[in-house]
């Protein structure tokens, strides 16, 4: 296995067969499942891995500790893909004392039956292990009510649950300075996007009680283990729980025979003949709502756009609207169009979710009568959102 550190070894797995993330979010790059081994008088584990893992993931443990016993397991978040093996591990070391909150010993019961040879922490408890010193930071609603955190204060690394995690598995590397973290940074706003987004203020708690604490690694539940590139990471997750979206516009539409299709697109070349750069095009058909919800989550400026149908809304932006609403994404500019042939429906039914959602309405919403010319209408709304985004701090 991996060593990070004094005595601390990486002991997750790579899942490159599983296609969907929660049955929900695609993976086109993988997923890692990751856990933790410290070594010295004590033995710890922290976390373990998807149940179907197990055996590769017992043995990684069995090689580093050659014949030596486990004395304890910390549990920083009890979701399947990384409680999954808990199980196994009591029956490998029957001994095993598990280190939990309250919270977590409930789940324990329900879904492992587990419930001796339990040691409950609290927010700001301890453990010296005789190589290093561990203390306990509780971060309910990161996204799970049990989650928390364990920090060595040895070596000032932080085991952080699924925060600042990302999809994609490990290829070779495991600390981001043996790697190209390309790839995971748009990942990395994906999985929070996704997992985590409906939960900003939680998160925000958690930066406010580790303000002032030297972290030097991150070690994360998914993807690399941050060293290098710490400041950046911390930086996304600061950022996406404050739901401050980047200056840029995430254009979302539905179509089904090409007009309201045209309408994005004229929108997007005002804003773009106005200066923004950064401009997303999504048609709901095609995009998968994680893609779709990630750019919402990453930009600032959101136009969304439907035709009317079976006098409502296109399907598919009314199920996209229902992901939107359930994250309770904040602060976002908004504007909205759409066409219809005999009743419009769907401008309505827009406005009223920029309104729900309390999101600033940027321009005149647009609406399309059959083929009727409203260019000059697509581009003021585009040319509307550009000069909002330029002068959003006035």
């Amino acid at each position: 296995m991996k060593q990070l550190a004094n005595n601390i070894y990486y002991a997750g797995v790579n899942d490159r067969q599983k296609h969907l993330f929660e049955n929900l979010w695609p993976l086109p790059f993988g997923v890692s499942y990751n856990a933790y081994l410290i070594t010295g008088q004590q033995n710890i584990l922290i976390d373990t891995v998807d149940s179907g893992f197990s055996e590769v993931f017992l043995e990684k443990i069995e090689k580093v500790l050659a014949g030596r016993s486990l004395d304890y397991l910390i549990v920083n978040h009890m979701e399947p893909d990384h409680s999954g093996s808990i199980r196994q591990i009591r029956e490998k070391y029957p001994n095993i004392k598990i280190i939990g909150n309250k919270l977590t010993f409930g789940m324990l019961a329900g879904y492992y039956s587990v419930t001796g040879g339990l040691c409950e922490v609290k927010d700001g408890d301890t453990l010296d292990t005789g190589s290093h010193r561990l203390k306990f930071y509780t971060a309910s609603m990161v996204h799970w009510p049990e989650v928390m955190f364990t920090y060595d204060e040895t070596d000032n690394i932080l085991f952080s649950a699924d925060a600042f995690g990302t999809f994609g598995a490990l290829n070779g590397g495991v600390i981001d300075k043996e790697m190209n973290t390309d790839r995971f940074w748009d990942e990395m706003i994906r999985y929070y996007s996704n997992i985590v987004g409906k939960y900003g203020n939680p998160v925000q708690k958690v930066f406010q009680k580790l303000a002032g604490v030297d972290i030097r690694m991150i070690c994360s539940t998914h993807g690399p283990v941050w060293e290098e590139k710490i400041g950046k990471a911390l930086e996304i997750y600061n950022r996406l729980s404050r739901y401050e979206g980047l200056d840029g516009v995430t254009i979302i539409y539905g179509s089904m025979y090409g007009h309201t299709e045209q309408m994005a697109e004229t929108i997007a070349s005002a804003l773009s003949e106005e200066g923004v750069s950064d401009i997303v095009v999504h048609n709901v058909s095609k995009s998968h709502a994680s893609y779709i919800l990630r750019d919402i989550l990453n930009y600032k400026g959101v136009i969304i756009g439907s035709p009317t149908y079976c006098n409502s809304i296109f399907p598919e932006i009314e199920t996209l609207l229902g992901k939107i609403e359930l994250r309770e994404i904040k602060n976002r500019l908004f504007g909205c169009f759409g066409s219809f042939t005999w009743a419009g429906a769907a401008v309505k039914r827009l406005t009223a979710f920029g309104e729900k959602m309390s999101w600033e309405t940027i321009g005149q919403p647009v609406e399309q009568k059959q083929n009727t010319c409203t260019e000059e209408q697509c581009r003021a709304l585009g040319k509307a959102m550009a000069k909002r985004l330029q002068c959003r701090d006035a």
